[in-house]
């Protein structure tokens, strides 16, 4: 069976995943393109053999697109997403799944009076080796209950477009989700202090910002945002359990000896950092679409992953501690 994909958005992350579904995904091909900009998606349709289409619309309700990919400007993905589940669609959505939580609920309640599950959200963390390791030992109970977790998010720098808001709303979106994956239970609060800014970024921007959040059972959560660094791109977090510890390890690199020093590399993207993480989820989703059961990060986890960030950016603003209310989760998306 060879799915076949129809891509709306063929932006930068587009065509990485275009380029991911032709040279290392099995059983799949990309058969229309679609791009607010109509000369890119006809170069890039031309490229992998695929027709660019008008509007993601055509390409949703196009005969020959069995599953959609949204890669498309966040403002548009509820509208798509949506469209994809009136069709009948499988689609994968990057994050976020939509740019509110009532948005997010909406393709809740749409893919529930489906009747099944069409909508993967775009974490791609869930499937990256060092994670994966993490929640297998947190899974197995070696460490004991989860007392704490620390986190790190830290980039080398950022545009002067960047402001402080998108710490939380696109930068932290990914601890986010994999705090709730790894504890496998939900965040009830969020605070966010402030500390000294650095000087290496523009005036209007927070950085760093140091991020508190609190699980249902207990579990203290900090998450460092810090988006100038100047070093590189580099992710950490460590779970504390009662009689041990478990800690996402670096990136393998080698270790240079000479002139008197020891040292290794530090990436310098997200791109080059998570880019086996990608191609995995890729081969996964579409594994689970020729297997007729998703079980990736689902609509439900783009909607509590969206009322942490509603939180989270709340409490920036505020300095308060700010209560992550969530709706009863649906059976229809298990435990």
């Amino acid at each position: 069976m060879t799915v076949h994909i129809g891509v709306i958005g063929a932006g930068m992350i587009g065509q990485d995943h275009i380029r991911r579904i032709t040279d290392v995904v099995t059983g799949a091909d990309v058969v229309a393109v679609t791009d607010v900009d109509t000369a890119r998606s006809q170069e890039v349709a031309s490229g992998v053999n695929a027709r660019a289409l008008s509007t993601g619309h055509d390409v949703i309700n196009d005969q020959l697109v069995d599953a959609v990919v949204v890669t498309s400007w966040g403002p548009t993905h509820a509208e798509y997403v949506l469209g994809a589940i009136e069709a009948g669609k499988y689609v994968f959505c990057e994050k976020p799944l939509a740019t509110t939580a009532e948005d997010c609920l909406r393709i809740v309640e749409a893919e529930q009076a489906f009747g099944r599950r069409l909508v993967q959200v775009g974490f791609m963390r869930r499937y990256d080796a060092g994670y994966r390791a993490m929640k297998q030992v947190l899974d197995s109970g070696e460490i004991g209950a989860p007392l704490m977790m620390h986190c790190a998010h830290r980039n080398a720098s950022s545009p002067e477009s960047y402001h402080s808001d998108m710490a939380v709303q696109d930068t932290a979106v990914h601890e986010f989700d994999i705090i709730r994956w790894l504890l496998a239970e939900d965040i009830v609060s969020a605070q966010v202090i402030k500390p000294r800014k650095t000087s290496r970024r523009f005036e209007h921007l927070q950085d760093p910002q140091f991020m508190l959040f609190e699980t249902a059972s207990g579990v203290r959560v900090d998450l460092e945002v810090f988006v100038n660094c100047q070093y590189g791109y580099d992710i950490q977090c460590e779970t504390v359990g009662e009689t041990g510890t478990v800690r996402l390890p670096d990136p393998a690199d080698v270790w240079v000896r000479g002139a008197g020093q020891l040292r290794t590399g530090v990436l310098q993207d997200w791109k080059q950092r998570f880019a086996a993480a990608f191609d995995r989820e890729f081969v996964e989703w579409v594994a689970s679409i020729e297997d007729g059961r998703l079980a990736g990060p689902s609509a439900w986890d783009g909607y509590a992953t969206a009322v942490i960030s509603d939180a989270t950016t709340e409490a920036l603003h505020s300095g308060r501690v700010v209560s992550v209310d969530l709706k009863d989760r649906p059976a229809f998306y298990g435990s």
